[in-house]
Parts: structure tokens; C-alpha cells; sequence
């Protein structure tokens, strides 16, 4: 049996704003967001919708720390993400640095 893979992803709506989750099968969670009732409530009557950012980040638990950090960048660093100028990786050492030295959220 092989082990479910979550992504965390950034979609970018009309409006520009951009919104940040999880799934194991992030074209199926686009769909949706984009056409029923089972799609963020954020994103009802935002769209057109545009999937801008996509990383697989292993188990859920993961996953969803992941998009912890992401959700709590302001949109600066977030725009950065989505143009390739941070990576992943980056803004997720400095959450486990944080995390490692007991000042998140401080």
C-alpha cells in the first residue's frame, strides 16, 4: 500500500487575491473550487480561477503545517513564491527555525 501524497497549492482569483490549501489531487480540488458546492466558500464568485503554485509536501500533517506558513505570509512574500524568487524550501526553514527555537507565533 502506498502512502497518500498531499500538495499544498495557491489559486489566484479574479480579484487577484490568492488562496492557499491542501489535497492529494490538486486538478480534482480546482474543479471543485471552480464549479460546486464542495469549493472553498472563499472563493465563491471569484473566478475565474487560475491554479498559480503547486508543490507536493508529503504526508497531511505536513501538508497542513505547510499551509499554516503559507497562509500567514503577508502577499509580498506570497507573490514572491508564485514568481519563483523564494522557494518553498526557504520559507519553510524558516518555520521549522521557529518552530525549533520555540518563537513562532511570538
Amino acid at each position: 500500500m502506498s502512502a497518500v501524497v498531499y500538495s499544498v497549492y495557491m489559486v489566484r482569483c479574479a480579484d487577484d487575491s490568492l488562496y492557499t490549501g491542501i489535497a492529494t489531487d490538486v486538478a480534482r480540488r480546482l474543479a471543485e473550487h471552480q464549479s460546486s458546492t464542495r469549493g472553498a466558500k472563499y472563493l465563491r464568485g471569484r473566478g475565474p480561477l487560475r491554479l498559480v503554485f503547486e508543490a507536493e509536501v508529503g504526508d497531511r500533517s505536513s501538508a497542513s503545517r505547510v499551509e499554516h506558513c503559507l497562509k500567514s505570509l503577508d502577499k509580498t512574500d506570497k507573490e514572491a513564491l508564485v514568481a519563483g524568487s523564494r522557494s518553498l524550501a526557504d520559507i519553510t526553514a524558516g518555520l521549522e527555525a521557529s518552530q525549533a527555537s520555540g518563537t513562532e507565533g511570538a
